[in-house]
């Protein structure tokens, strides 16, 4: 059996690192990746991807990537269950990050 997943799109919120109890740093980012074709209007629909990042990939994203960056990330698929108080139950998809590629490159500032 085989769960890869690889995705490019754009950074919809800045970065942050989390650490979890156990001390793991963790950073979940939202991907908006637009889709190859045009729907019935002409135009491009977006799919907006739940990504997890976890220690070294979470730290290295949040310090060297903002919102609208464009970066590319392979990884495996998640399903997870959150169990609200109401006895809601909602289900997540998201991907889990193996690897992350900074694609957006920006000329860094000098000040004199």
């Amino acid at each position: 059996m085989l769960n890869q997943s690889i995705i490019v799109g754009r950074i919809v919120r800045e970065p942050e690192v989390r650490e979890t109890e156990n001390g793991n740093k963790v950073t979940n980012i939202t991907l908006a990746v637009q889709r190859p074709y045009k729907n019935v209007d002409g135009e491009y629909d977006t799919d907006f991807i739940s990504c997890v990042l976890w220690k070294g990939i979470a730290e290295t994203t949040a310090e060297y990537c903002k919102k609208g960056d464009l970066i590319g990330i392979r990884g495996r698929i998640q399903t997870r269950t959150i169990d609200y108080p109401d006895e809601i139950k909602r289900h997540i998809m998201e991907i889990v990050a193996e690897r992350v590629t900074f694609l957006s490159s920006k000329k860094q500032e000098v000040e004199d």
